[in-house]
């Protein structure tokens, strides 16, 4: 429970939604510290108005001055490279597709600044997301909710948040919708602070993630075949990581139908195509997964799961293989089922839990 007394650390991007989430937690009578993180390694002489990646710490600064609270700096550059930029690479070189969003989620802005707002002080982080946390009373457990704003909602980003998170992470916005959001903010002088929302990548310049793992890995870069589903070889990729399940564009081999990617071989280094029937799958299988609703899967369950942010949710079964594993069963097959991304589950708005598909 949250008191009147309690210093609460906001993370601010510089954007409307976070400035917005500490004005509002201001407006509440507590203490409330500011705080960006620095991601990235930059000239520490420079003005970071000449980085693009970090812009917004100056737009932070400049708002947490507006609505009249302390503002920090943190700099997680080595961490955020350690758990989020090498993870994301090491992955695509894998023949799996990562979500950086969740680890930096999970690992950096849930976590290692939590762990520094404590050290300040502060008994809770508030953060700009779209999302909702409540305390269960019959199960004593904190569970995660999506957002108000259906079109907004970031529940799936935030899956795999323990117990200790969530009873400490602050979600002003969730109860709100964009448009309330906007409204709020022109109340407070703050619209100025709209900006176009990217849906890139932060740290991988103009989306371009095989240039950019190829710059940072050369070593590991290797061409090898792309055949079809039956064995056939039809042409060569210049890297495995360029290539993700379901796609269709950018393989370069003409059959008279369109082809696309059906599965991705890192031990042979092979690229596998075929019609897009053939990348329709029933099951899959999850690890390192995360419940919130409940400590475990101890029983099947039937659930509604997301396998990709924007993708819809589809009816399926849950059988539990392990404490960190569990098979998925779906009622309709879902397209491109792609080892390294994250299927969630949800029973209506609360979510049930997640993992990571192997």
């Amino acid at each position: 429970m949250i008191r009147k007394k309690d210093t609460v650390v906001v993370a601010m991007s510089g954007g409307i939604d976070s400035t917005l989430a500490a004005a509002m937690i201001k407006a509440q009578g507590y203490e409330t510290i500011g705080v960006s993180l620095r991601m990235f390694r930059g000239n520490e002489t420079a003005p970071l108005s000449q980085d693009p990646r970090q812009q917004g710490i100056e737009f932070a600064a400049e708002m947490a001055r507006r609505i009249d609270i302390p503002h920090q700096i943190i700099d997680v550059h080595e961490e955020f490279n350690q758990h989020v930029v090498e993870t994301f690479c090491r992955e695509y070189l894998s023949g799996r597709t990562p979500n950086p969003c969740i680890v930096c989620n999970e690992k950096i802005k849930l976590g290692i600044l939590l762990s520094r707002a404590r050290k300040m002080g502060a008994s809770f982080l508030a953060t700009g997301h779209y999302s909702q946390v409540f305390y269960d009373e019959h199960t004593g457990r904190y569970v995660l909710k999506k957002g108000a704003d259906k079109e907004k909602d970031q529940s799936y980003f935030l899956f795999s948040l323990s117990q200790k998170q969530l009873q400490s992470v602050l979600f002003p916005l969730g109860g709100l919708t964009k448009t309330e959001v906007r409204q709020r903010a022109k109340g407070l002088g703050l619209t100025m602070l709209e900006r176009t929302e990217s849906q890139e990548i932060c740290f991988v310049p103009d989306n371009d993630y095989p240039l950019f793992i190829q710059a940072r890995f050369p070593e590991l870069v290797k061409r090898g075949p792309v055949v079809s589903t039956s064995g056939e070889l039809l042409g060569e990729h210049k890297g495995i990581f360029s290539f993700t399940i379901g796609q269709r564009k950018g393989l370069h081999i003409a059959r008279g139908h369109p082809l696309y990617v059906v599965a991705l071989d890192k031990e042979t280094n092979t690229v596998i195509v075929g019609k897009k029937e053939e990348v329709y799958r029933t099951e899959l299988i999850a690890s390192k997964t995360n419940w919130i609703t409940m400590a475990s899967l101890e029983k099947p369950l039937l659930v509604k799961a997301r396998i990709r942010y924007r993708n819809p949710e589809q009816h399926a079964h849950l059988i539990p293989l392990s404490n960190e594993k569990v098979k998925v069963v779906f009622l309709e097959p879902p397209l491109a089922l792609t080892p390294g991304q994250a299927v969630v589950f949800y029973d209506g708005d609360m979510v049930v839990g997640g993992g990571w598909i192997e």
